[in-house]
């Protein structure tokens, strides 16, 4: 191609919507052009470079023994209400003209499944792993920096079908060390850390990030002992809870405090001697939880622990609706409303709480003789100057852009979707699948981050 043929347009200026360094420079050089929020254009030009991820994403695939499909994006919903995911709060929903609903698929698993169910009859056919490299359609809240959160994007995402979870071990291993191979090849640093497995849901995941300043995502580091993780999934030590026997229950006046700084600060006590209230609705329901005041809530953790599809903060209105004093209320003495305890509030004695009356708190409540939760789970959330759960030393973060991310799915899918093989005894088992993805529009931002200089992209 003559440049002089070449349909090419690049910018003095970077228009002033461009957040990144990779989206400023991805306008500059012409690679792409904004068709509105999250919706991109790829010129001739940008198009080759996606292109030439997609082959080291193929040879790298291949070679690690996964095999090539291509799945529609347009999904019928009754898939997604067979795997009980219809109500994801991304799907684009639309109809036929008689009136079918049909979905643009944000991911695949339900349709590789259907697939793999119609394929794959005996212990003789596993394993298997398939991939594509497909286009995706998710309603974001919120799209950013340039190709990092798209509305239309595509993914290159791979499944395993194994026999067993020792097998699908060996799988998982191909498929991190094949992961491994291609940032390397497109000069992206990158370090695994442990993860949430999101709506995908699943055992073990961890994620590919890139550590960058610019990342929107948050990672906690440990320095001691070299463990990673999301903040979504980090693990830490609490801070003790101030020891005692358990105390009478006393009422107190507390005018105007209504944060737990400035509570503990009148009462003379510390904030992880407070029992602190957060309110949320979890599919439509109220819940009530409890944690110590030196912690937070890990939203992530909570949905998780609550099995909900969507989890939602209530806002002051939500809050007067439901009966709850904000400020000054706990769970001594609610009735019907969930009450879900972190697992600090539950052995933690003598713990100053709302007296769910304004400007009044209880002193000494203990949990089981006070009041009672009905879900106890570890739902708080790690920070930066944490302890590492596993050797001690003070946790720091980084921020980080997610570029991969690895999942054991185990049968979650396998059983709902009806994915069964013959086992050697003659049983019928449900498979045991793996889930493997890489955005290729977020790994070509990616590469632009890591390697540019004052003059521009470094290919």
């Amino acid at each position: 191609m003559r440049m002089s043929k070449l349909m090419l347009k690049t910018l003095r200026d970077a228009p002033g919507e461009a957040e990144l360094r990779s989206h400023v420079l991805l306008l500059r050089a012409g690679l792409v052009t904004s068709l509105a929020a999250g919706l991109y254009c790829f010129t001739p030009v940008g198009w080759r470079v996606q292109r030439n991820i997609e082959r080291i994403l193929r040879e790298e695939m291949d070679r690690s023994g996964a095999q090539e499909v291509h799945l529609p994006a347009l999904q019928p919903i009754e898939l997604w209400q067979q795997s009980g995911r219809d109500k994801v709060d991304v799907l684009y929903r639309l109809q036929d003209r008689r009136e079918r609903e049909f979905t643009l698929g944000p991911t695949h698993e339900e349709v590789i499944s259907f697939l793999a169910g119609r394929h794959i009859q005996s212990y003789r056919d596993l394993p298997i792993t398939l991939y594509q490299i497909q286009t995706k359609f998710r309603d974001e809240t919120r799209p950013r920096g340039g190709l990092i959160r798209l509305r239309e994007f595509t993914m290159k995402d791979a499944y395993s079908f194994d026999t067993s979870w020792e097998a699908l071990d060996e799988s998982y291993d191909a498929a991190f060390a094949a992961y491994t191979r291609i940032f390397q090849r497109a000069g992206v640093p990158v370090i695994p850390v442990a993860a949430d497995s999101g709506a995908i849901g699943g055992k073990d995941s961890q994620e590919f990030v890139f550590l960058t300043d610019t990342g929107e995502d948050t990672i906690l580091l440990c320095t001691g002992c070299g463990y990673a993780a999301n903040a979504e999934k980090a693990d830490f030590r609490r801070p003790p809870a101030v020891e005692g026997e358990p105390l009478p229950m006393e009422k107190v006046s507390t005018p105007a405090k209504k944060t737990i700084a400035d509570l503990a600060a009148f009462l003379n006590v510390e904030p992880r001697q407070t029992n602190k209230a957060v309110f949320y609705r979890a599919d439509g329901q109220p819940v009530f939880v409890s944690i110590r005041g030196d912690l937070d809530v890990n939203e992530v953790k909570l949905k998780n622990a609550l099995k909900a599809t969507d989890l939602v903060a209530m806002d002051d209105g939500m809050v007067r609706a439901a009966g709850l004093v904000a400020g000054s209320a706990s769970a001594v003495g609610l009735k019907g409303m969930l009450i879900v305890a972190d697992e600090s509030v539950v052995d933690a004695p003598n713990l100053v709480a709302g007296a769910n009356e304004a400007d009044f708190h209880y002193l000494n409540t203990n949990h089981g003789r006070d009041w009672q939760s009905d879900i106890v789970a570890n739902i708080a959330l790690a920070r930066a100057g944490d302890a590492c759960a596993t050797c001690g030393t003070v946790l720091e973060d980084r921020r980080g852009i997610e570029m991969g991310h690895v999942f054991k799915l185990g049968t979650v899918y396998s059983e709902s979707m009806g994915v069964h093989f013959l086992a050697e005894g003659g049983e019928r088992n449900p498979a045991i699948m793996g889930c493997y993805g890489i955005g290729v529009e977020r790994m070509l931002a990616a590469i632009i981050e890591a390697n540019n200089d004052q003059n521009g992209i470094t290919w």
